[in-house]
């Protein structure tokens, strides 16, 4: 049999969220890492949840997704949407949105060290629009509801 390279604790370190509202973005943003911006099961499910506000959170996920692809330096892993945990940059990219408003020099510390680039304000900022977003529609990813 051949060697695996890597352990799936290693691929997958994480234990997906608890709280819905992450439980949600991660859904979203692997259907558009996997399908592209325009993706339908990702609008649903912002559809379903936001009612007729969907449409802010979801264009502000999709400029999220593209600033992260156009300014990365590095492979961002993502796992398929049925996976139940999560890749190290998942984890990282979910509690970066989640932090970014209430600490947006850490958080932007760590999503240029995740994207291996000095700068990346674009990016942060379209985190913290979500994230706000988020909070506007009554779906605050906090960690206060339940994560």
């Amino acid at each position: 049999m051949p060697q695996q390279d890597h352990d799936i604790a290693e691929i997958l370190p994480e234990a997906a969220p608890t709280c819905p509202n992450r439980q949600l973005l991660l859904f979203a943003i692997r259907r558009v890492a996997a399908c592209g911006l325009n993706d339908a099961h990702a609008t649903h499910a912002f559809f379903i949840t936001f009612g007729r506000s969907f449409r802010r959170p979801l264009v502000l996920l999709r400029a999220l997704m593209a600033e992260v692809s156009r300014v990365s330096r590095t492979k961002v892993m993502v796992a398929p949407c049925c996976c139940p945990r999560l890749t190290g940059a998942e984890a990282n990219l979910l509690a970066i949105i989640a932090d970014s408003n209430d600490r947006p020099r850490d958080s932007h510390d760590r999503l240029s060290a995740m994207l291996g680039v000095r700068d990346c304000l674009g990016a942060l900022s379209s985190a913290q629009a979500l994230a706000l977003a988020f909070e506007d529609c009554g779906k605050p990813l906090t960690a206060r509801f339940g994560d």
